[in-house]
C-alpha cells in the first residue's frame, strides 16, 4: 500500500515544480490550474486548487491499496477524512471530476 496525502494549494503551476523537486519525480497528471498527482514507490500525493486562505491545508489522508474493491471514505475522531482506493478508482474519480483530464494523463 502507498500512503495517500492530499493538500490544498493556491497555485497549481507554482506548486508543481516545488513538489516535483521534493518528491524527486514529475507528476503523473496535471490538470492545469486545478489538480496534480504524484505516485512514488511509497506515496500517492495530490494537490488541488483551493481559495488562497485555505492553501496549505490538509484535504484528506488515506491509502492507495491495490486490493481495494472500491473507493471508500471515512472520517476519524479528529474530523480527518481517510480514503482507501486502488489506482484505477482514483483515475476514474479524476476523470469524473475533470472530463478533459484524459488529455493530461501520462502513460
Amino acid at each position: 500500500m502507498k500512503f495517500h496525502l492530499a493538500l490544498g494549494v493556491a497555485d497549481i503551476e507554482a506548486s508543481v515544480p516545488e513538489y516535483s523537486r521534493r518528491l524527486g519525480c514529475e507528476p503523473q497528471i496535471v490538470v492545469p490550474n486545478e489538480y496534480a498527482l504524484w505516485r512514488t514507490d511509497t506515496v500517492n500525493f495530490s494537490i488541488r486548487r483551493v481559495p488562497a486562505g485555505e492553501a496549505g491545508a490538509l484535504r484528506h489522508l488515506g491509502w492507495e491499496d491495490p486490493d481495494a474493491d472500491s473507493f471508500s471514505s471515512e472520517t476519524d475522531t479528529n474530523g480527518i477524512v481517510w480514503e482507501r482506493f486502488a489506482a484505477e478508482h482514483q483515475r476514474d474519480e479524476i476523470l469524473t471530476i475533470w472530463t478533459t483530464a484524459k488529455d493530461f494523463l501520462k502513460k
